[in-house]
């Protein structure tokens, strides 16, 4: 049992300031009172903010092995499956290093405010063990979502597909291929229809770079959003360069959209609109993407998210939605990202460096400002 008491709460949905006290028993939050609770182990929280930990909706941990490599290329050069430069690295690379280097990537998260993650994992049903391995002895929740290169030969049967699949089901959180241009779309179907069987997670990459977008266009008549939504993906990571009416179709299939500003501007690939998507209504998720070219740090991605957001359309954008986009919004996903009774134990306590709670560690915490980290209701850093 554990007290966290005094503090300023971010409580809930709306991360609503409130001074009270949370009564942690095992990894759950069981109360939250403003009232004393009686206990000898406590945390007094006396002017520090308590916000839920962070949660990094779209990590690829193991391109941590190629930190900074490729920087300039263009993205399909890097990327793309199979032959992508990031490809090619992590099949010559040892698995001593690449889980050292998961492993130390893992570390940097929590030191900069994540208690969750979704990682994107490469290597079929090796890498998704791998990173099992990896984060084993860590209190970091982890999601995997595993691929298998069978689904990116357009010469593979549905069978075939089917059975790769089913494959990193079996060791994993849930499928997530790289695009829709890697892709047929009876595949991707199957990779939807066995998740949902499963009671999994499909997720996929879209419209990251106008030229995936002019690509699919050409080839099927249709975006890759198009394609994504109507073979059934609920959680689309990008969304950077929508065109015709990809927004309006995300809507209205209640799909999430994991957005990736700093990845984005690493490879020019442009601004996401995120107020326009915010207006309309689509959750709204936030990812660190490859730390290959982006450190996995959520505190950086919250800052830069809101000032190329004022800065590209000119007009204001709220904090409190940035913040809920690396925390409550991913909630219904990773079951976390809420300070509410029932709720994971998944804090981040720190100094309160301004006036504003929610521009305050948005635009001014940085790693040494955490004064306590509790993942699964356990005391990770002090």
């Amino acid at each position: 049992m554990l007290v966290v008491e005094n503090g300023t709460v971010l409580r809930g949905a709306s991360l609503r300031p409130e001074r009270t006290n949370l009564l942690i028993e095992d990894d759950t939050i069981t109360e939250i009172t403003p009232d004393r609770i009686p206990g000898s182990n406590r945390i007094d929280a006396s002017g520090l903010m308590v916000a839920p930990a962070l949660v990094n909706s779209h990590v690829h941990l193991g391109d941590s092995v190629a930190m900074d490599v490729g920087d300039g290329r263009p993205l399909e050069d890097i990327v793309r499956p199979p032959n992508g430069l990031k490809h090619r690295i992590l099949e010559s690379s040892p698995q001593w290093k690449l889980k050292m280097s998961m492993k130390d990537a893992m570390a940097d998260m929590m030191a900069h405010g994540t208690g969750s993650f979704i990682d994107y994992r490469e290597g079929g049903v090796e890498g998704a063990e791998l990173l099992t391995e990896a984060m084993a002895d860590l209190p970091l929740r982890g999601m995997i979502l595993g691929r298998d290169p069978a689904v990116f030969d357009p010469e593979a049967s549905d069978s075939e597909v089917r059975r790769a699949v089913r494959r990193i089901l079996q060791v994993s959180d849930g499928f997530a291929p790289s695009g829709m241009g890697e892709i047929t779309d009876e595949a991707a179907r199957i990779i939807v229809d066995e998740c949902e069987r499963m009671g999994k997670v499909a997720s996929i990459h879209v419209a990251e770079h106008p030229e995936s977008q002019r690509r699919s266009l050409e080839e099927t008549g249709r975006t890759e959003v198009e394609r994504a939504v109507d073979a059934g993906f609920k959680l689309l990571v990008h969304l950077t360069n929508p065109v015709k009416d990809d927004l309006e179709i995300v809507r209205e299939s209640g799909a999430s959209v994991v957005l990736c500003p700093r990845s984005n501007g690493a490879l020019s690939a442009g601004i996401p609109p995120v107020k326009r998507m915010h207006e309309m209504g689509i959750n709204l998720l936030l990812g660190t993407d490859n730390v290959m070219f982006n450190s996995p740090d959520l505190l950086r991605e919250m800052e830069y998210t809101l000032k190329v957001t004022r800065g590209s359309t000119g007009d204001y954008f709220p904090p409190l939605e940035v913040l809920r986009m690396a925390t409550v919004n991913a909630s219904e996903i990773t079951g976390g990202g809420v300070i509410e009774e029932g709720f994971p134990a998944d804090l981040m306590i720190t100094e309160k460096l301004s006036a504003d709670p929610h521009l305050s560690i948005i635009n001014r915490t940085e790693s040494k400002n955490i004064i306590y980290l509790i993942i699964k209701g356990k005391l990770v850093k002090r």
